[in-house]
């Protein structure tokens, strides 16, 4: 699974618009849009953030476990 999928996927679990997310973490919405629809490659401290934001693992949101938790 791409990592793009698992952004949207996120942001839509959390009930969140686009807007709204990209609100929260104080970035321009077509910056955010970019990201996730996979128009732009998102840097690695956005994923770092993200992952910070909904409490998930990088590797959830890079597609390579299924599992959220962090376990450390």
């Amino acid at each position: 699974m791409c990592c793009y999928q698992r952004i949207r996927d996120l942001r839509e679990d959390a009930d969140l618009t686009q807007k709204q997310i990209a609100e929260k973490l104080g970035m321009y919405l077509t910056t955010y849009r970019r990201y996730e629809n996979g128009e732009q490659k998102p840097p690695f401290d956005f994923i770092i953030t993200l992952a910070k934001f909904y409490n998930v693992t990088i590797d959830y949101i890079a597609g390579l476990t299924n599992d959220k938790s962090k376990n450390w």
